[in-house]
Formats: structure tokens, C-alpha cells, sequence
């Protein structure tokens, strides 16, 4: 996969507080130079401590605006939904305004969604998206966003974000996600993971040989971006370079 820098932390709450630092200052730097920080946050559990530091910050948030790089194919209050939890972590608690949240619709038909954001996404960029951030989390399998191994959204080189059914036993088997082209144009890539029982996924990924079709984690290689990943110790604990 692409060079990536690796910062290890002792614990997930050193995570936790050293991705609050880089959004604050990646935030800092974007509004700075271009007026508004335009970020893409993952699902799952690990992003949650991150979004709950930041919601005690005092951050310029009528300037940040909020997408997602995936979500379930369910409504915005369901307990799947990565909206919602990015919700109750911090978008009520920071008052983030309305207008600069921009859910994908995971309530409507799946095709309809990955079109409807599409649009979004074309309309706030008015060129292909260039993200100031987007966080993304690795799947005990090696995907990423809904990335899944072996799925169609892997082939996809022409749109920004689309549908993908994925296998197994997951909450909603259709997913909206953002496509490889989409996140490689980002300006700066980070990968949250943590727990031991990521330790081995995180080792195939990293170090392993480079097979996208099986551990789609592998795709994520920024053109201009930069990448890194950002792991507990216990993540970290089967990598040879720490």
C-alpha cells in the first residue's frame, strides 16, 4: 500500500486525544488558507472518544462542515447509524449548525442515496471532492469505509460515492460509500484502529503482500495526501516496525 506514517499511542485514550489534536489543527490549517474545513468521519466505535474530546473544544464550528465516508443503509435514528452516533458524540453537543452537516441518506433506496450524495458532494465541491480530512476505521476482514473484499464498489473509477451490498452477517447488507478515487484526492488521510483483536488485520495490511481484492485497506494510497495511521498498542503489537 501507499508509504504511510505510523504514530503508535500507549492507550485508546492517547489515541483518542492525538486524533482531536490533528482535526483541530488540520481545521486550523484549512480555514486559514481556504475558509472552511471540509472533513469525512468514519463509523464504528472507535472514532466515538475522538468525536466526544472534540465536542469540548472550542473550535470555529459555523466553519467546519461534516460528511461521511460510509453509512448503513438505514434511517438517521437508527442505533446503526453512523450519523447518529457522530450525532450524540458531537454534532448536538458542539451545536455544530444544521447546514453544515451532510448525512448520506441511508433511508432511502441504496442507489438513490449514493446519488443523492453524489450531487452533495458535487454541489459543496463544484469539482471533484477534495477533502480537507477523512477518517476511516479497518474491519477485522481489511475493509475500509464500505469497502468490502470482493465487492463492486472496488472497480468503481468514475463516481464519488455509490452503493455496495456486502456479505455476511453485518447491520444492513447495503451500504453508501465514498469510492477510492474520492478518498485518495484527500489532502490528508487517517486511519483509526485499536484493540488487539486488530492486531493481525493491521499486520496483513500493513506489512503484508498487496492484494486490494482481499483487504481493500490496501487501496487507500492519497495522489498528494498525506496517510497515516493512528493505533493503540495493542493494535500495534504484531507489527515489526513500531
Amino acid at each position: 500500500m501507499a508509504s504511510a506514517s505510523i504514530d503508535i499511542c500507549d492507550s485508546p485514550a492517547a489515541l483518542a486525544t492525538r486524533a482531536a489534536d490533528g482535526f483541530a489543527s488540520a481545521c486550523e490549517q484549512a480555514i486559514r488558507e481556504r475558509g472552511r474545513f471540509a472533513v469525512a468521519l468514519s463509523g464504528g466505535t472507535t472514532p466515538r472518544a475522538m468525536l466526544e474530546a472534540l465536542a469540548e473544544r472550542a473550535l470555529a464550528w459555523p466553519n467546519i462542515h461534516f460528511f461521511w465516508s460510509d453509512e448503513r443503509c438505514v434511517g438517521p435514528e437508527d442505533p446503526d447509524s453512523n450519523y447518529g452516533m457522530a450525532r450524540a458524540a458531537l454534532l448536538d453537543r458542539a451545536g455544530v449548525p444544521p447546514p453544515n452537516v451532510h448525512r448520506m441518506k441511508g433511508e432511502l433506496e441504496p442507489r438513490a442515496g449514493a446519488r443523492d450524495y453524489s450531487e452533495a458532494l458535487r454541489v459543496f465541491f463544484t469539482a471533484w471532492p477534495i477533502f480537507d480530512l477523512v477518517y476511516l476505521g479497518l474491519g477485522p476482514d481489511g475493509h475500509t469505509a464500505s469497502l468490502f473484499p470482493g465487492t463492486t464498489a472496488l472497480d468503481v473509477t468514475d463516481e464519488t460515492c455509490v452503493a455496495n451490498r456486502v456479505g455476511g452477517q453485518v447491520p444492513s447488507p447495503w451500504r453508501l460509500t465514498l469510492t477510492y478515487p474520492t478518498i485518495n484526492a484527500a489532502r490528508r488521510v487517517r486511519f483509526l484502529v485499536e484493540g488487539a483483536q486488530k492486531a493481525d488485520i493491521l499486520k496483513q495490511v500493513v506489512e503484508g503482500a498487496q492484494d486490494v481484492e482481499r483487504y481493500p485497506a490496501q487501496g487507500i494510497a492519497p495522489g498528494s495526501g498525506d496517510l497515516r495511521w493512528l493505533i493503540d498498542a495493542a493494535a500495534a503489537a504484531r507489527l515489526e516496525v513500531r
